[in-house]
């Protein structure tokens, strides 16, 4: 009996030390377990801090890069026919800082060592569909987070399919534009050879044109130069036989008209100078408007005395309407334009004595006391 329970004692002993060995052993494998699956939980979170959440939205307004189309000719096109090199370009690829997700924090990394599905208990959920065996997808499990971040991962390889497929597409287009562009620039390059040699061929030509110019235009002076003389000494003729002419006939009119207002003034100067126009008539009109109302047609500055033309209106301002009453004995002043006296355009006065009838002419009397200058034809009668 004792030599069975010494056997069983020795093989107890053994299982106990293998089952310390084991122990051992397992918690090594424990630790490295827990130390793998912290790093994989950092990494996971670090990666997903490297996958958007979500696309960039399609942009309203599309990029404009519009390259001429119209066919080069020599001809000036105002406005010419345009493409829109980025018509179909995808302008939210570009766009950058994205949100991301943001896992390092305490609720998202518990979720992400979260394998099984729990009940309000803590308890695991199993899973019907699979032997009651616990359930390890659903909300608040590692498995949501992971399928988040394996779906956005898709997508945004898929955006970088798209982004590469794009930038091929654009290198087509600029592989274009550079063969079109290099196709250009010897045209160019041959054009700006020929207008190089246009111009060493201009300077000879315009001093040989300009030389011509010069004698065209001094013949052309010479020409005009006689043309003008002649032109002037015709003129000088007809002038001359114009102002004679003029001149003879304003000379007989002139002689007429004097002769006439003579033997009327002398008529005038010999008889008594009446207080007014008619017998008993007193006039009413004691000042005029102001204003110029004639002028000087004659002046006799030894007599003192002249002839003033009236205007019509002031002629019915001094008669009345029907020119029929007394002539007011009014002081008028005179002023010449142009002339500098003492009192600057202001020449003398002269005093209404005699209308003539049916005429708009009067005879008055120069006053000595305010003469400037003698009075002359053309010199302004105003009432002030």
């Amino acid at each position: 009996m004792n030599k069975v329970l010494h056997a069983l004692v020795y093989i107890i002993l053994v299982v106990a030390g293998a089952a310390l060995f084991f122990e051992l052993k397992l918690y090594e494998k424990r630790a490295m377990l827990v130390e793998r699956n912290r790093l994989l939980e950092d990494y996971v979170v670090k990666i997903a801090a490297t996958i958007e959440k979500a696309d960039a939205s399609k942009p309203s307004t599309l990029p404009e890069a519009r390259k001429d189309v119209s066919p080069v000719e020599a001809r000036i096109v105002e406005t010419p026919e345009t493409e829109n090199l980025l018509e179909d370009y995808p302008l939210q690829l570009e766009e950058s800082n994205l949100e991301t997700f943001k896992w390092d924090n305490t609720k998202d990394r518990v979720q992400l060592r979260q394998l099984y599905l729990l009940d309000a208990n803590g308890e695991p959920v199993p899973d019907a569909a699979n032997y009651n065996e616990p359930m390890k997808k659903g909300k608040g499990t590692m498995d949501e987070l992971l399928d988040q971040l394996f779906s956005r991962a898709k997508a945004q390889q898929s955006k970088l399919n798209t982004t590469r497929a794009e930038l091929a597409n654009l290198r087509g287009k600029i592989e274009q534009l550079v063969t079109e562009y290099n196709k250009v620039r010897p045209e160019v390059r041959q054009e700006k050879v020929l207008v190089e040699e246009t111009k060493a061929k201009i300077p000879p030509i315009e001093k040989d044109r300009d030389a011509a110019q010069e004698q065209v235009k001094r013949i052309k002076g010479q020409i005009d130069d006689l043309n003008s003389e002649v032109a002037s000494l015709k003129d000088e003729v007809t002038t001359a036989k114009d102002e004679t002419e003029a001149v003879k006939e304003d000379l007989a009119k002139a002689q007429k008209k004097n002769e006439q207002l003579q033997k009327y003034l002398r008529q005038q100067a010999s008889a008594p100078r009446p207080a007014a126009s008619a017998a008993g008539a007193t006039s009413a009109v004691t000042q005029l408007t102001e204003g110029s109302k004639g002028l000087i047609v004659d002046a006799d500055n030894k007599l003192m005395f002249a002839i003033v033309e009236f205007s019509d209106a002031a002629m019915k301002e001094l008669l009345g309407a029907d020119r029929q009453g007394a002539l007011p004995q009014l002081e008028l002043g005179i002023r010449r334009k142009g002339f500098n006296g003492p009192a600057g355009e202001y020449v003398g006065r002269v005093k209404l004595r005699q209308a003539v009838p049916e005429k708009n002419y009067v005879v008055a009397d120069i006053m000595g006391d305010w003469s400037q200058s003698p009075l002359e034809k053309g010199d302004a009668v105003f009432a002030d």
